[in-house]
This record gives C-alpha cells, sequence and structure tokens, in this order.
C-alpha cells in the first residue's frame, strides 16, 4: 500500500505534468478570436486535471498551464481571467460529481458530462464578462467571442471524455487507485 507520504508526491508530480500538458496543448492550436484570444484544446486537459487530480490540485493545474499559455503566446491581458476561469472549471469538474447521483449511486460518466456542461457554461461566461469589462471590448463587443468558445467548450469535453474513456481500459489509473470512470467513488474514499 502505498504511504501518505508517496500519495501526496504523486500528486504533486502530476500536478506539474498536467501544468506543462495544459501549457502545451493550449499553446499547440490557436485560432485567433475576434476578442483579441485564440480558441484552443486547452480545455481537455483543464477537465482532465480536475477529474483526476480533485479540487485543489486540478485547480493549479488548470489554472497556472492556462495562465502560461496566454503569458508564453503573447496574451498577458487574458492571463489573470484564464488563471481564475481554468480553476473554476477544474474545480466544477471535481466537486460536481459528488452532487450528481440517483439513490446514492455512483455514475461516473454521467457526473462528468454533468460537470463538464456547468464548466464549460462557466468559461463562456467567464471569458464574455472579462473580455467586456476587463479587457474594455464592451458587452456588445464581446459577444462575437462567445460562439468560439461555445466550440472550443463542445471540443475540450468531448475530447476529455474519450480521454478518460480511453485511460480507463488501460492501468494508466491504477497508479490513482481507481479505473477511470468505473471508480471514481473508490478513489475519493481512499483519500486519494
Amino acid at each position: 500500500m502505498k504511504t501518505t507520504a508517496n500519495k501526496h508526491l504523486l500528486k504533486i508530480t502530476t500536478t506539474a505534468v498536467m501544468i506543462a500538458f495544459t501549457c502545451v496543448l493550449t499553446m499547440a492550436v490557436r485560432i485567433p478570436s475576434p476578442t483579441k484570444g485564440y480558441l484552443n484544446l486547452g480545455d481537455l486537459s483543464v477537465l482532465l486535471s480536475g477529474w483526476l487530480l480533485g479540487p485543489l490540485y486540478g485547480s493549479i493545474a488548470a489554472g497556472v498551464g492556462s495562465a502560461l499559455a496566454d503569458l508564453f503566446a503573447g496574451y498577458p491581458v487574458y492571463v489573470p481571467g484564464t488563471l481564475l476561469v481554468k480553476a473554476a472549471m477544474a474545480l466544477i469538474v471535481s466537486l460536481v460529481p459528488a452532487r450528481v447521483k440517483r439513490d446514492g449511486e455512483s455514475r461516473p460518466r454521467l457526473e462528468f458530462m454533468i460537470a463538464s456542461v456547468i464548466a464549460e457554461v462557466v468559461m463562456v461566461a467567464g471569458y464574455y464578462l472579462y473580455e467586456a469589462v476587463v479587457i474594455g471590448e464592451g458587452f456588445a463587443a464581446a459577444v462575437a467571442g462567445v460562439p468560439g468558445n461555445i466550440a472550443q467548450g463542445i471540443v475540450g469535453a468531448g475530447g476529455a471524455y474519450l480521454v478518460i474513456e480511453l485511460l480507463s481500459r488501460t492501468d494508466f489509473f491504477k497508479l490513482y487507485g481507481m479505473r477511470g470512470f468505473s471508480r471514481r467513488r473508490e478513489n475519493e474514499q481512499n483519500g486519494l
């Protein structure tokens, strides 16, 4: 059995890897948006971070990795907003599934999809408000970024679902004492 120190070390190292993965995936494909930002594939790793690492470490990995991508890609005005929005998305994906149970039964696929939809709505609304108020685009102009953010959210949620589904069929999740979608609750009960 893993010691507490080993579990903690595994969480920290996985968080660092997910920060890097989120940053790279966010920067790998950048499609400029009409609101001076860009669309990307980073939501996949943002949602995966929340699911895999839980509220604290998942939020750190998602927020910091995405914010670093904005900084490295030359979009420093988005760094504070991205840090908050992406951390909130991971937090939602890690916490909402505990609330989505039917008769106490865990249904991880449904839980993940509901949490992902809520997280992506937060992303679209968060960037809309950030672009309108903080960047100063105005509410009417910020609407131009909404369709692209919705598309980014759909691709990110679908991609994260597929990655978790595929990894669930391998030994990957055994490292964390879970089997992806099939045993997420057991993982939480064991404090992993």
